[in-house]
């Protein structure tokens, strides 16, 4: 139970980062196009994991055997995910953004059990089942819905990327998460460098840059969605099973829309509230359900070696 209320905490604050990130991204997307703008936001995180890695003074080694598992992490996680995420954010409205990454979770689910094989119940599937009815109540304005049909291919390939690295990323969980963190921001800051420089040069607008809006949500981006965000994650996913965690990334709505509410003035749904209640009822279903056990665990382990 330990275990289930330390990853709650982490991931609960990581979605909750999460929701807000969504405000800054509509902020800044139309000034700075989504891959200039995920390496601006990878290239701010990594100035503060740096010093992160200096003042907690992780081990900065990672094993040969897995190296390719980071590298997938951040082409899966930090690349594609991200950047799928953004253009999808862009193209389609928030509202049917956290309609179509709501399906995250179920995705988490089924990789969990290919992949990690985690225990597969009858509640775990009723748990992301009523959470995600949940944040249709929460979200879903049948009067100003709206999917634009490449934002919804761009989302929908966010949320399996997202939910593969999620489950991928476990395997480095006996590493520091600010290590894993650092590594897997620099090979994707490195990867969208090309692009992202042709851009800076050649056809960004200086002038509009300069608007506080625009840098002030690259540093939020930066150092609080990327660099707490993405330790928080790892940190919580370490302490659970994915098809538990990912439950929590149902935050993002929730967050997204009182934060959407209150400076963007966009509606708030009637069903918020019970949106809201089935949230936390999906959650603590899965909870109840258990955890794999540190036995399991490391069977799990020697399997995959």
């Amino acid at each position: 139970m330990r275990n289930l209320l330390m990853g709650s905490f982490f991931l609960s604050l990581a979605g909750s980062i999460w929701g807000a990130m969504f405000i800054a991204v509509r902020l800044s997307i139309f000034v700075i196009p989504p891959v200039p703008l995920v390496w601006m936001r990878y290239g701010t995180a990594l100035v503060a994991l740096f010093v992160l890695m200096l003042v907690t003074r992780p081990s900065w080694y990672i094993a040969p055997k897995d190296r390719k598992c980071l590298v997938a992490v951040a082409l899966i996680g930090q690349v594609a995910s991200i950047v799928t995420q953004e253009t999808g954010t862009m193209l389609t409205s928030a509202q049917a953004g956290s309609v179509i990454t709501a399906a995250t979770p179920a995705f988490m689910v089924v990789f969990g059990c290919v992949i990690l094989h985690e225990r597969f119940t009858v509640g775990r599937a009723l748990s992301v089942l009523a959470a995600t009815v949940g944040v249709l109540f929460i979200v879903f304005d049948p009067d100003h819905f709206e999917v634009h049909a490449l934002g919804g291919i761009f989302l929908t390939v966010a949320a399996v990327t997202w939910a593969l690295m999620s489950v991928l990323v476990k395997f480095l969980a006996h590493y520091s998460v600010i290590t894993v963190t650092f590594y897997a921001v620099l090979v994707a800051f490195l990867a969208l460098t090309p692009y992202a420089l042709h851009w800076l040069l050649c056809r960004a607008d200086p002038a509009a840059m300069t608007d506080p809006s625009i840098w002030g949500s690259v540093l939020y981006l930066g150092f609080v969605s990327t660099t707490a965000g993405f330790c928080l994650w790892n940190k919580g996913l370490s302490y659970m099973d994915a098809s538990i965690g990912g439950l929590f990334l149902f935050f993002q709505p929730i967050v997204g829309t009182v934060l959407g509410a209150l400076f963007l003035d966009e509606p708030v749904t009637a069903y918020f509230g019970a949106g809201f209640a089935l949230i936390g009822a999906g959650v603590v279903l899965a909870m109840r359900g258990g955890n794999t056990t540190a036995a399991e665990k490391l069977a799990r382990q020697r399997k995959g070696e």
